[in-house]
């Protein structure tokens, strides 16, 4: 029975298998507690003797920052030489003299648009040419509510249900559970190393199919337990993960083999994950949440992991009252924290293996309410960070006077970035992951 051949039943399949082993590992208490923590699911490493994994490009690294909340993109980017702009935000607009005003040898407008005055770091990437702004960003028939748009986000799907747009690329990797694509060849399963959230849950774009994302706050916490213990537990663990090695090796290729060694593997990955993170970054980090989050990040480049796909978040954007002072102080960490990340992998030789995108849920109504705020909107700008993007503006900035019940009509399709993003930069079809084929915007230069 190939089980490939029908993706329901291989999801009911694994899902046994690790019920199944998860009460075999489970009799032994603390030892091996990392298996039944869904976080540490899963951190495989190539075959022995090989570096590197066969038939995945492993060169390209994407680090993806969530601005969550909701970021108001008109006074990120802002068209400040549009009169409209001003009428309708009377008392939040922000005049030239509070923007960075980015080159008029730029395209798409560029010459009219100025971005927020905190966005220091940026603007130097801008002018370096490693920021790419995407404006307009958004779907069709946007949903306005927090959790449903996000899910829109999460999902690459406008229905907001099912896995996360990265975890079917992993899944696709792995073993071909994509939009397209029934399994491998040969039935096996390819061992890819699942992606590394930072923060208190694992977010649903890389939850997948097959294996589950690792997430942690802190590297100290993410850790086997059972040498806390005793001596006695080191030594069952050592004769258990001995007993299921030879298992292993017996079934080899099997669905049974890929789920033992992952979860053994993820007591090891930890200790690398932990040694990683001790070292000391090679720049100095702000003293923010990103910071500390791109920090571990950047650590785990630095360090050689095999991960290919990192979440960071920021947050939060939700500016309904007195947005500008909050809002600028939230762009500043954020850009400050992006800026020492770009130097941090320049200074490791890691520059050009990694692109690190930024995005949010929506942006926020043309108009200012009546607490000097914005509510919950549509379009927003998408920014794309490192030496392999085409820098500047792509896609048109939404019109402020052309809009739909007081909202900004997107003019970008956020499946055209993750389209390019799987085709060009992660070496996957994104027809096998996205449902549908999206023209690219050429925004990298990969």
């Amino acid at each position: 029975m190939n089980l490939h051949n029908d993706p329901t039943r291989a999801k009911a399949y694994t899902r046994r298998v690790f019920l199944q082993h998860s009460a075999l590992l489970a009799s032994a208490a603390v030892t091996v507690p990392a298996f039944i923590q869904s976080s540490a699911m899963a951190m495989p490493t190539a075959e022995a003797g090989l570096s590197s994994i066969p038939g995945v490009n492993e060169d390209n690294i994407l680090v993806i920052i969530q601005l969550s909340g909701g970021n108001d993109g008109l006074n990120t980017v802002v068209p400040y030489r549009d009169d409209a702009y001003y009428r309708l935000r009377p008392s939040i607009g922000l005049r030239a003299d509070n923007l960075h005003i980015l080159s008029r040898n730029g395209t798409n407008g560029a010459g009219d648009l100025g971005i927020n005055n905190a966005m220091t770091g940026i603007r130097e990437l801008y002018d370096e040419g490693q920021c790419a702004i995407v404006q307009g960003v958004g779907y069709p028939n946007p949903n306005r509510s927090h959790f449903a748009s996000m899910d829109i986000w999460h999902t690459g799907e406008l229905s907001g249900t099912g896995d996360g747009w990265i975890g079917r690329y992993v899944d696709a990797q792995c073993c071909g559970y994509g939009k397209g694509e029934s399994g491998t060849d040969d039935g096996s399963m390819k061992r890819v190393e699942p992606p590394i959230a930072i923060g208190n849950e694992a977010p649903l774009m890389l939850s997948g199919r097959t294996m589950m994302p690792v997430s942690f706050e802190s590297a100290d916490l993410f850790a086997w337990a059972g040498k806390k213990y005793s001596d006695d537990i080191v030594e069952e663990h050592r004769k258990l993960t001995d007993m299921i090695n030879e298992r292993i090796d017996h079934e080899k290729d099997s669905n049974n083999a890929f789920l033992l060694r992952t979860a053994l593997d993820a007591r090891v990955s930890s200790d690398t994950i932990r040694r990683a993170v001790s070292e000391k970054p090679l720049v100095q980090y702000p003293n923010s949440n990103l910071g500390g989050q791109l920090s571990m990040i950047g650590a785990m480049i630095r360090a050689g992991l095999k991960t290919r796909v990192y979440y960071a978040s920021h947050g939060s954007f939700d500016t309904h009252a007195n947005q500008v002072g909050n809002h600028a102080r939230l762009l500043g960490q954020f850009s400050d924290a992006v800026r020492s990340f770009q130097k941090d992998l320049a200074a490791q030789g890691n520059d050009k293996r990694v692109i690190t995108i930024a995005f949010s849920e929506f942006g926020r109504r043309v108009g200012q309410n009546a607490s000097n705020g914005t509510d919950h909107g549509t379009a927003a700008p998408m920014f794309m960070f490192g030496p392999k993007v085409r820098g500047g503006f792509h896609s048109r900035h939404p019109s402020l006077t052309s809009l739909d019940q007081g909202d900004l009509k997107y003019t970008c399709d956020f499946r055209s970035v993750y389209a390019e993003i799987l085709d060009d930069w992660l070496s996957t079809k994104s027809s096998d992951v996205l449902d549908g084929r999206f023209n690219h915007l050429r925004v990298l230069n990969a």
